[in-house]
């Protein structure tokens, strides 16, 4: 805990609902069980297993992407806003953006809500990359 890090005074974040961090380059959005069935009811679909939007991955399931990279669900603004994934709603304190100072700053120039809303203490952060490397590991992919 003494160990000291670039957001020991915190970091602003407030999603803008933007998309920067739905469209683009590929990536990988993992959802466990339960978030796979809640996005299938919603989506009507009869069951997880039909939902043509999930692919097996890990010890859950991967969101599809359009061939540009964009999320399945990013349609001008996030059809599951309500019921976004773990991994969305902890975005952006992922490991791969807090490694430095420096990665931070990238990610701000892709991410509007980036130093804007409320303060996330040093704590909160740490929470959040906690939770990031959980569900790299249980995505079975490394961040």
């Amino acid at each position: 805990m003494n160990q000291r890090y670039f957001f020991d005074n915190g970091l602003r974040f407030a999603c803008q609902r933007c998309g920067a961090c739905c469209t683009g380059d590929p990536g990988l959005v993992w959802v466990d069980g339960a978030e796979a069935v809640a996005i299938a009811e919603f989506m009507n679909c009869a069951s997880v297993a039909s939902a043509e939007f999930l692919l097996p991955r890990g010890e859950g399931f991967a969101i599809r992407e359009h061939p540009d990279g964009r999320c399945w669900f990013y349609e001008e603004g996030c059809r599951i806003y309500a019921l976004r994934p773990m991994q969305c709603r902890i975005y952006p304190f992922w490991l791969v953006h807090l490694r430095s100072e420096q990665s931070w700053q990238e990610a701000a120039r892709q991410c509007p809500g980036i130093g804007q809303g409320r303060l996330y203490s040093r704590q909160e952060i740490l929470e959040r990359v906690a939770l990031d490397r959980r569900l790299c590991r249980m995505a079975d992919f490394t961040s």
